[in-house]
C-alpha cells in the first residue's frame, strides 16, 4: 500500500508538472519592474516580432573589453534580444567577438569600415591614464538571402560617452524592430523624388536615396509634361504615395502648381525642401572671398501661403553653428582647418516629436524662416535655430572675412526661428474661388486629410561627394562629425507615410544611471578595503553570534 501511493503521488506530480508547462506555453507573460518599463516592448514593436515566420538570425558585435559604459550598452543589447527572443522563438542571436582571434584591430576596422558599418574609437580613462579602445557597435540581422545592417552606437557631438550609451539603449527597441521590418515586409508604397524644376543633382541625394530604398520604391517624376497633357501628369503622380522635392531652383507654372495642389487635395503627402534666397558656399571660393545673396522666386508664394506657411526671403544667422572649412597651405602642406560660420544653423527640436526625438543636431545651410499662419490645419515646429538668432535682409553681401572676427552679441536677438514645420488636416485648395490652369473632372478644394513637411532649406538632404562617390548624409569629411540629417528624413518620411508604427517606438524614454567615474577614482581605495574587509567582519561577527547562541541553549 505505500508503494502504491508513492506511485500515485509520483503520477499527480508528473501530471502537475506536464499541466503547468502546457499552460505556461499557451499563456505567456513577463512582468517588468524597471521603473521606465525600458523592457516592455511596444505595440509597434511585438506587430512586426509576431510576424516572423522564419529565423532572423542576429549577429551583436558588442562583446569583448571595453569600459563599463559599454558594457552596459552590451548587457541592455542582450536583454532587449532576450524580449524579442521570448515572444518569438524564430528570433536568434548570438554575441560575437570581433578581436577573439588577436587578429589586427586596425585590420577588422578597415574590413567593417568597408562594409559600412564604422567601427568607434574610444578615449578611455582608467586608473588615472588615458588609453584608446576600438569597439564595434553593430548588428547584423540575417533572413532568408537578405541582411541588414543595424547600428547600436548613436553618434552626439560633444556628448559624453554616457549621453551617448543613453540615447543609444533609448534606440535598441527601435533599431531592432526597424531592421527586422526591413527583413520580413516587402515594399509597397512609392515615393516620388521630382525632376525638371532644378532640383539637386542624382549625385547629392544619392545617399538619401539609397538609404529610403530600403522601405519603398523610389522613382523620379518629371512635370515636364504638364504644359503638353497636364492631365495624364497628374494621372500619373496620383501612382505615388508621396512626393518629395529636394531644393527646387527653377519657378513652378500654374499647371504646375495646381497638378501639385490637386495630388495634394486627394490625400497626397508631400515633403518639400525650398528655399527662396540663392546662395552656395562655393560661390564664396574666389579671390575677393565674397558673393551676394539674392531672392528667388519659385512662384510658390501662394501655394504655401494657401496652406498656412511663409518661407521669408531672409537668411537665418545663429551662433550656434556648424563650422565652415577652408583650406590653407599648398600641395602636401594643405591643411583644411575648421572655422565658426553663423550661416551652417544646427538646430534644436522644441518639442518631443517623434520625427525629432532623440536625434542629432541637424545641419542647414543658409536656410530661410517659416512664418507659420493662421488657418485649420494642425502645425508643428519640428526644428527652429536657437534663441541666440538674427535675420538677415536679402539682397545682401557675405564674405569670409567674417571669419575670425568676434561677433555683435547684442544682434543676435531675434529668437528662435522656425526651419522646419509639419502640417496635418484638411488642405484648402490653392485654387479655391480662382480660374483653374486647366480642367479636370471633380475638382476639390478641400483635401482629404493628409500631411505636408515643409523644410527652409534644400541643403538639409544634400551630401558630399568624393572621388565620385556619394559619402554619408549629414557626414563632414574633415571633421568627423554627423550630423542627425539623414535621421531627420528618414524619421520625416516614415511618419509621413504611417510606416508601421516604427516611429511610435521612437517616443520611448530611458534613462540610465551610471557611475561617477571621478568619484569613483578618488575613493577606488576605500570601497575596494569595504568590499574586501566588510564580508569578512560580517562572518566574524556572525560566528561570535552563533557561538554564543550555541553556549546559552546547551549550557543552560
Amino acid at each position: 500500500m505505500k508503494f502504491s501511493g508513492q506511485i500515485k503521488s509520483l503520477v499527480i506530480l508528473l501530471l502537475i508538472l506536464i499541466g503547468a508547462n502546457y499552460i505556461s506555453s499557451r499563456f505567456y507573460t513577463r512582468i517588468d519592474l524597471t521603473e521606465d518599463q525600458r523592457y516592455s516592448l511596444s505595440p509597434a514593436a511585438r506587430s512586426i516580432i509576431t510576424d516572423v515566420e522564419e529565423p532572423v538570425i542576429i549577429d551583436v558585435f558588442l562583446e569583448g573589453s571595453f569600459p563599463a559604459e559599454f558594457r552596459r550598452l552590451r548587457n541592455e543589447t542582450r536583454m532587449m534580444l532576450e524580449e524579442f527572443a521570448a515572444y518569438n522563438r524564430n528570433i536568434k542571436f548570438n554575441f560575437i567577438n570581433p578581436l577573439e582571434d588577436g587578429d589586427d584591430a586596425n585590420a577588422i576596422a578597415e574590413e567593417f569600415y568597408n562594409l559600412g558599418m564604422t567601427p568607434a574609437r574610444l578615449n578611455v580613462k582608467e586608473n588615472g591614464k588615458n588609453s584608446e579602445s576600438i569597439i564595434f557597435p553593430w548588428a547584423i540581422a540575417n533572413y532568408g538571402d537578405e541582411t541588414v545592417k543595424i547600428p547600436l552606437l548613436k553618434n552626439q557631438i560633444g556628448a559624453s560617452d554616457e549621453e551617448r550609451v543613453s540615447a543609444s539603449v533609448q534606440q535598441l527597441e527601435y533599431a531592432f524592430a526597424n531592421g527586422i521590418s526591413k527583413l520580413i515586409y516587402p515594399k509597397q508604397k512609392k515615393i516620388a523624388m521630382m525632376r525638371g524644376n532644378g532640383e539637386l543633382p542624382d549625385a547629392n541625394i544619392a545617399d538619401f536615396i539609397r538609404s529610403v530604398q530600403e522601405y519603398y520604391y523610389v522613382a523620379p517624376f518629371t512635370l515636364d509634361s504638364a504644359e503638353a497633357n497636364p492631365v495624364k501628369t497628374l494621372n500619373d503622380l496620383r501612382k505615388y504615395d508621396l512626393v518629395i522635392e529636394s531644393k527646387p531652383t527653377q519657378a513652378y507654372t500654374e499647371k504646375e502648381k495646381y497638378i501639385l495642389d490637386q495630388y495634394i487635395m486627394e490625400g497626397g503627402k508631400m515633403l518639400w525642401l525650398a528655399e527662396v534666397t540663392n546662395m552656395e558656399t562655393d560661390s564664396l571660393l574666389n579671390e575677393k572671398g565674397t558673393a551676394y545673396t539674392l531672392p528667388r522666386d519659385l512662384n510658390l508664394g501662394d501655394f504655401f501661403f494657401s496652406y498656412g506657411v511663409r518661407l521669408n526671403p531672409e537668411l537665418v544667422n545663429d551662433l550656434y553653428s556648424a563650422p565652415i572649412i577652408l583650406a590653407s597651405g599648398s600641395g602636401n602642406n594643405t591643411r583644411f582647418n575648421p572655422y565658426p560660420w553663423f550661416y551652417s544653423p544646427l538646430t534644436s527640436s522644441p518639442n518631443n516629436h517623434p520625427i525629432i526625438n532623440n536625434i542629432e543636431a541637424v545641419k542647414f545651410e543658409y536656410a530661410n524662416p517659416i512664418d507659420t499662419l493662421k488657418n485649420d490645419l494642425k502645425k508643428t515646429v519640428l526644428l527652429s535655430s536657437s534663441p541666440k538668432t538674427k535675420l538677415e535682409a536679402v539682397p545682401s553681401r557675405i564674405s569670409l572675412e567674417m571669419v575670425g572676427r568676434k561677433p555683435d552679441m547684442a544682434s543676435y536677438n531675434s529668437g528662435e526661428k522656425p526651419l522646419a514645420v509639419l502640417l496635418e488636416g484638411k488642405f484648402k485648395s490653392v485654387y479655391k474661388n480662382r480660374i483653374k490652369p486647366f480642367n479636370i473632372n471633380k475638382p476639390k478644394e478641400l483635401s482629404e486629410p493628409t500631411k505636408m513637411l515643409v523644410i527652409s532649406d534644400g541643403d538639409v538632404i544634400k551630401n558630399e561627394v568624393q572621388k565620385g562617390e556619394a559619402l554619408e548624409l549629414g557626414f563632414q569629411r574633415y571633421t568627423g562629425n554627423t550630423y542627425g540629417n539623414k535621421e531627420f528624413l528618414l524619421n520625416s518620411v516614415n511618419y509621413l507615410l504611417d510606416d508601421n508604427g516604427l516611429i511610435d517606438i521612437r517616443s520611448k524614454e530611458i534613462s540610465l544611471a551610471f557611475l561617477d567615474t571621478e568619484k569613483v577614482a578618488e575613493n577606488r581605495l576605500k570601497w575596494q578595503l569595504i568590499n574586501l574587509i566588510g564580508p569578512l567582519l560580517v562572518l566574524v561577527l556572525f560566528g561570535i553570534a552563533f557561538g554564543f547562541y550555541r553556549r546559552h541553549k546547551y549550557l543552560r
